[in-house]
Parts: structure tokens; C-alpha cells; sequence
């Protein structure tokens, strides 16, 4: 019964009601579609919090790689990673949908699937990310691995570590603290935990598999299963491209940053001609 309770498909739906609930009596100037996203991320980043901490205790207790078990690489998946990651397309609908609603698009006064259809070709990339890790990750976890492997699952879990402070730069935003210092240090903790933790990541997976049995990394792609690489292709490629996307970011606003500060010097210039 307490896994019933407890689990993923009644915990981050039951975090995200309560955040709609109690957030617009804290902000009460912000509109549905600000209660909206700010709930979707603050539940994203307590998945994360738990992702990374259970990937933590998994990682650290398998010495052997491959051999060694612990009960967290399969319990996790199941009662919070698939139920986190189905709820998760619906938040980012909902998301979707308001902020939409907010602009006055007129397509956006009702659900419908429309609004849904709409939704799923601006956020293809992410929908295609959840999906594929619901249809690739959990079957692997529970019928392909043979009972091998839950330190590389760990490593898996590991990936969330970036995402609170992803959320985190949304909500600065959210509260008008763009330019407050602790917006820019957590945008370079995010492309640090981003690059570390998701894609450096994958090569250091093949190198550990690579050292239990004594191959050079260069050669370890060829001792695993085609499935295996396009496996982890699948899951590296986009993790890629959102790093690409975030470092563009942050050098526009570095660059829009510098254009502020030299404004005023140029216009006390003029003043003092």
C-alpha cells in the first residue's frame, strides 16, 4: 500500500496540483501561464534531486560494473522514472498551452487535440526524448540487462544532476533576477553539470566498461551490441544539440550584458562633451 502511495505516479502530480495551488497566492501577479511553468519546474527539479541521488547510492555501491546489483537501479525506474516521465509531457503540455493562451492565440481558448497536435511539433525533440526513454530505457531496465549492469543505470540517473539548475535559471527569470549575480553563476553551473553530466558522461560509461575488461576505449564500441550504441546515440545526440542551444544563449546574454554596461559609458561621454 505505501508503494502505492508513494510512488511517482501519485507524488510529482500530487507536488505540481499543490505548487498550481498555493503559487498564485504568493505571486498574485502572475498570470496561468507563469503558475504553470514555475510548478512544472520546481517538480522537475525535485525528480532530478532524487534522480541523482539514487543514481549516486547506485554508482557508489557497485564495484564490479557489470556484476554487481542494487535494488535502486530497478525500483527507481519503475515506481519514479516511468511515472516522472509520463506526467512530464503532460506538464509541458499544460505549459504549453497557457502560455500560448496568455498571447491570445486563438486556437489556444480551449484543449483540444489541436492545441495538442501544435504542441508536439514545437517541442518534437523533447517529447521524442521522453518517449524514448520510456520505450528504450525501462525495457532494457527490466527484461534485456540479465541482471548486468545497474552501475551504468546509476550513471543514467546521474544525467538529472544538471536540471535544477536549469530550472532554477527559468524561475530567476520568472522573478525579474536576470541580472542578479546568482543568475550567472548558476548559468555556468549549467553548462558545466550539463557537459559533465550529460555527455561527458558517455564516453566515461564506455571507458569504465572498457577497464573491467581491459580494452582500450577506442575499441569498446566494437565489443558491444549494435542495439547498445544506438542506444546510447539516441539518448547522446540531443543531450549535444541542447548544449549547443545553451551555449548560444549564454553568449547572447553575455553580449547583450556587455552592450548594457558600455550604454552608459557612452552616453556619460556624451554628456560630458
Amino acid at each position: 500500500m505505501l508503494h502505492v502511495l508513494f510512488c511517482g505516479a501519485v507524488v510529482f502530480p500530487g507536488l505540481f496540483v499543490v505548487f498550481r495551488k498555493v503559487l498564485p497566492s504568493i505571486f498574485k501577479q502572475w498570470t496561468d501561464a507563469d503558475v504553470v511553468l514555475v510548478s512544472e519546474r520546481l517538480v522537475s527539479s525535485i525528480h532530478a534531486i532524487m534522480a541523482t541521488t539514487a543514481g549516486f547510492i547506485v554508482v557508489s555501491s557497485c564495484n564490479d560494473v557489470i556484476m554487481d546489483r542494487h535494488w535502486l537501479a530497478t525500483y527507481f525506474v519503475v515506481w519514479y522514472g516511468v511515472p516522472y516521465m509520463t506526467y512530464d509531457i503532460f506538464a509541458m503540455y499544460l505549459s504549453h498551452y497557457y502560455r500560448f493562451r496568455v498571447k491570445g492565440h486563438e486556437e489556444y481558448k480551449e484543449h483540444s487535440f489541436r492545441t495538442f497536435r501544435l504542441f508536439v511539433r514545437r517541442e518534437f525533440l523533447l517529447v521524442l526524448h521522453h518517449i524514448a526513454l520510456l520505450t528504450i530505457l525501462l525495457p532494457i531496465t527490466l527484461f534485456y540487462r540479465n541482471d548486468q549492469g545497474d552501475y551504468f543505470i546509476g550513471c543514467l540517473f546521474l544525467t538529472e544532476f544538471s536540471t535544477p539548475f536549469v530550472s532554477l535559471g527559468k524561475i530567476l527569470i520568472q522573478l525579474g533576477l536576470q541580472d542578479c549575480w546568482l543568475h550567472k553563476a548558476n548559468g555556468v553551473m549549467v553548462l558545466l553539470s550539463f557537459f559533465s553530466c550529460r555527455i561527458a558522461l558517455f564516453p566515461y560509461m564506455y571507458w569504465a566498461y572498457g577497464r573491467r575488461y581491459g580494452l582500450p576505449l577506442h575499441s569498446v564500441p566494437f565489443h558491444l551490441s549494435l542495439a547498445c550504441n544506438l542506444g546510447n546515440l539516441c539518448i547522446l545526440a540531443p543531450q549535444v544539440y541542447w548544449f549547443v542551444l545553451l551555449c548560444r544563449k549564454g553568449y547572447r546574454l553575455y553580449q547583450r550584458q556587455g552592450k548594457a554596461r558600455d550604454s552608459p559609458a557612452v552616453a556619460d561621454g556624451a554628456k560630458a562633451d
